[in-house]
C-alpha cells in the first residue's frame, strides 16, 4: 500500500531544489510536532537515500548538542524514505524490528543533518538498511535497520 497522498506531503521543496517534502500533513503528530521540516533526496549514485532535517532549539540536550532521541527519531524515519526512495516504493504500513545505533560524534545544532542510507536487502515483507547521520564531513552515527511490511488485515 502506497503512502496516501492526503495524510502525506512529498512533493517538491521549492526552498531546496532537487529535494522532495517527507512530512506528515497533520503536523500534531510526531514528525512534524518534534522533528520540524524534513526533507528527502536521492544521491546522485542513485543507491543512497538522504532525509534531512533543520535543528532547532528544542532538538538540543543540556550539553548544546543535538539529543540523541533526536537522532534516533530521525534515523527510524529514515529508514521509511528509504523503502519509499530507493526501495519498492511501499513505505506503509509497515514497522521498525531493529535499530542498532553507534553514535560516534555530536550533532551540531547550526547545521542540517542528514540521515544517508542504503538497502542492503529487500523481501516481500523486510527491508534491510544501513546508514550513517552526517553534517558535511562530520559523522554523528551509524546504524543499521530492519523494518517489517505489514499486510493489510
Amino acid at each position: 500500500m502506497a503512502l496516501p497522498d492526503d495524510v502525506f506531503e512529498h512533493g517538491p521543496d521549492p526552498d531546496n531544489p532537487g529535494w522532495r517534502h517527507w512530512n506528515l500533513k497533520d503536523e500534531t503528530l510526531f514528525n512534524g510536532a518534534v522533528m520540524g521540516k524534513l526533507i528527502t533526496r536521492v544521491d546522485d549514485d542513485g543507491r543512497h537515500a538522504r532525509l534531512r532535517m533543520f535543528p532547532e532549539r528544542k532538538h538540543e540536550n543540556l550539553q548544546g548538542i543535538i539529543h540523541g532521541a533526536v537522532t534516533l527519531s530521525l534515523i527510524d524515519i529514515s529508514l521509511f524514505t528509504t523503502m519509499h526512495t530507493i526501495g519498492s516504493g511501499n513505505a506503509g504500513p509497515s514497522v521498525t524490528l531493529e535499530l542498532s545505533t553507534q553514535f560516534v560524534g555530536g550533532g551540531k545544532p547550526d547545521q542540517p543533518l542528514d540521515a544517508v542510507t542504503e538497502i542492503v536487502r529487500e523481501t516481500g515483507s523486510m527491508v534491510f538498511v544501513r546508514g550513517k547521520v552526517e553534517q558535511a564531513d562530520h559523522i554523528v552515527a551509524s546504524f543499521s535497520g530492519i523494518v517489517k511490511k505489514m499486510r493489510p488485515k
